[in-house]
């Protein structure tokens, strides 16, 4: 039986899948279809989500620090915003979740699959996990169009782990997509996913 009424619905991936582009996408569709949707993202803009996003700019936290600060924004965000609209019968869609720290924070030197079982012990696991899944060589060009530096090799490294350790979740609730198509391929593929799992129309 399922936990609540609502459905969690997260889009994952490396630096440049589009992902904050397809959620949007995604809500705004099921809303014109009439259903009640929350989207959000991680890191919040709540105070422990701010500074991680500052230390982008100021200067990267120890990896310790930056891990702590994680789970603190996610465990405010589990309680205030993501359990009660789940409760309340709502489809909560997330640009990023506890998996792109399993990622990112991997790069890092952590255990993946520790930062999974900390994370599930207060964070509800996802109905359905899109992973937009992109070449390197495409990644690459996006983000240095983007944000026009970072050392190249470096980046390819990193990118290749975060990519190995996003596609080593095969869950039942994993469904990758191909994020080397159109905005538009990519927007049909997951709505068809979607429409799936929480039909075409509000219960």
């Amino acid at each position: 039986m399922r936990p609540y009424p609502g459905h969690l619905i997260i889009l994952e991936g490396i630096d440049g899948t589009g992902k904050s582009t397809q959620a949007k996408l995604l809500a705004n569709s099921l809303r014109d279809q009439g259903h009640r949707v929350v989207l959000s993202r991680e890191p919040t803009d709540g105070a422990f989500g701010r500074r991680l996003r500052e230390s982008a700019t100021t200067g990267r936290l120890s990896p310790e620090e930056e891990l702590q600060l994680f789970h603190q924004d996610r465990r405010e965000h589990v309680e205030t915003l993501i359990k009660p609209s789940l409760q309340g019968g709502e489809i909560v869609i997330l640009d990023r979740y506890y998996f792109s720290t399993m990622a990112y924070q991997g790069v890092r030197g952590f255990d993946p699959q520790e930062i999974r079982r900390v994370n599930e012990e207060f964070a509800p696991q996802p109905d359905l996990l899109l992973l937009l899944d992109l070449s390197l060589d495409t990644a690459l060009q996006r983000i240095g169009v983007r944000d026009g530096k970072a050392n190249e090799f470096e980046q390819l490294e990193s990118l290749q782990l975060c990519r190995d350790i996003f596609r080593s979740v095969q869950d039942d609730f994993v469904t990758v997509i191909d994020a080397d198509q159109s905005i538009e391929d990519i927007q049909d593929a997951i709505f068809a996913v979607v429409t799936d799992l929480v039909g075409n129309s509000p219960a």
